[in-house]
Formats: C-alpha cells, structure tokens, sequence
C-alpha cells in the first residue's frame, strides 16, 4: 500500500487508536510537544506508542510505524514475560527472591524476611483476584515505607520540609516531585514497583525526586544536589535501564 492511500485509510484515527503493526500492538498518541513523528516503547503497557505532533498527522505516525515493523517486532518479542501473583510464584522484593504464598487466615499482606536458606515470602489472603489485589497492596505499602523514609532522611540533609510522599503504579516515570511553594511542604509520587528493585536504585530515585524539591529541573545544580544526597548515580540509572521492563512486567498477566 502506498502512503498517500495509506494516508486516506487512517484519515479517521484519534489519539488512543489502537491499531496493529504486522500483528503487534501501536497506540497512537498526540503530544503537542513533539516536533516529528516518533514511535516509543511502552514496557508497562507492552505496546508501541507512536506519537505524532498534531491530531492531523495521526495518519502519518500511523505510516510510520508500518514503516519500522521490523523494531516493533524486535522491541515487543524481546520484553520480559508477565509475572502474575499468584501463590508459590517467586517474585524480586528488594533485589532478591520472594515468595509468594496464601495465608490461612484473613490478615493484612506483610512481608516475612527471609530466613537461613528460606527466602522471603509475602503472605496475603484471598482467591483469585482478590489475592493479587493483597499482593499488591502488600508491596505498595512497603515502597510507601521504604520510600517515606528515605525521602525524610534526604529532605533533612536539604533542610527541606518533609514532602507528602505517595505511591502510585506509573507507567512512563520512577518518581515526580512537585515542589512546594512559599515554605510548604512539596509533593513526591514513586513507582511501587521500585520496591521490586535493589534498594540501592530505590535509594537513588527518592535522592532524585528530593534533589527537586530545590532545584526543579535536570541543570548542573540539580546534579550536584543528587551527587551530594547519593553519590554517582550512573549505576543505579544502568540498572533501572536495563531492568526496568523486567520490573513492570511483575504483576501482569
């Protein structure tokens, strides 16, 4: 197909089309930002975003995109497989190996610490999807913790007050920091899943995000405030790189 017909097929694409590239997925996006038609890698998702500049070039990014099957192909077959939760599967907490299992009675998730040669184990209630749902509010209340406390510990070095931390299942970003105003505490939003990570690559995105609380861009200051809170970061951004897909593909199924 040539692509001024090609062009004329997509002629009625919206943002969030899905459409499929020699049978993988592409989701089509509009970022006003964007200055040529570009396609991405969504892990998470585990799909293809192409991004055109404009809802009228939606067509083109469609075009695009059947231009570059072979990347598609290459980058989507190549993902980690889905690691669902489900009792007995192994999952990384922190770096290390952990175990999931049903607990015989209703309680709360929590993490037991692993034991002689026993790993870690997470125990959590429920069938079904109610199990994942436990599982998942287990790790999410230990990033929060983990999390929390590192923050305290750089927002102190900065003399900073305490941000308000949450956690929150991002597809695109570890962490965000929004800064607060006129003395008031900021905002900081991690990734749960950095909890799956090495704590040393958790530790590294909470000096990050706490870095921004003064210095809200990626300038030479900026990174002076994260050498001082953390040290040189380039192994933690190596690992998060290339262990990142790996990362969100736990708890998918």
């Amino acid at each position: 197909m040539g692509l001024d017909s090609l062009f004329r097929a997509r002629a009625k694409l919206v943002a969030g089309d899905l459409i499929e590239v020699g049978g993988r997925p592409v989701r089509l996006a509009v970022h006003a930002r964007a200055r040529r038609v570009s396609l991405r890698l969504d892990t998470a998702r585990r799909e293809v975003v192409a991004v055109a500049p404009s809802a009228r070039r939606l067509g083109e990014a469609a075009a695009f995109a059947e231009s570059r099957r072979d990347w598609i192909a290459q980058r989507l077959d190549t993902l980690p497989q889905p690691l669902a939760f489900r009792p007995g599967a192994s999952i990384p907490f922190q770096g290390a190996a952990c175990r999931l299992e049903r607990a015989a009675m209703r309680i709360a998730p929590r993490v037991v610490a692993a034991r002689d040669d026993d790993p870690a184990r997470l125990l959590a209630y429920g069938e079904g999807p109610a199990f994942v749902r436990a599982v998942e509010r287990g790790l999410r209340a230990e990033a929060l913790r983990m999390l929390s406390e590192r923050t305290a510990v750089y927002a102190a070095a900065l003399a900073a007050p305490m941000p308000h931390v949450a956690v929150m299942d991002a597809r695109a970003r570890w962490g965000s920091c929004r800064p607060g105003l006129r003395g008031q505490p900021g905002r900081i939003r991690y990734a749960w899943r950095l909890v799956l990570a090495p704590p040393e690559v958790g530790d590294y995105v909470a000096a990050h995000e706490s870095a921004h609380l003064l210095e809200p861009n990626h300038g030479p200051q900026f990174w002076a405030l994260v050498r001082r809170l953390f040290g040189d970061p380039a192994a933690a951004q190596a690992w998060l790189k290339a262990h990142g897909a790996r990362l969100h593909a736990v708890g998918r199924e």
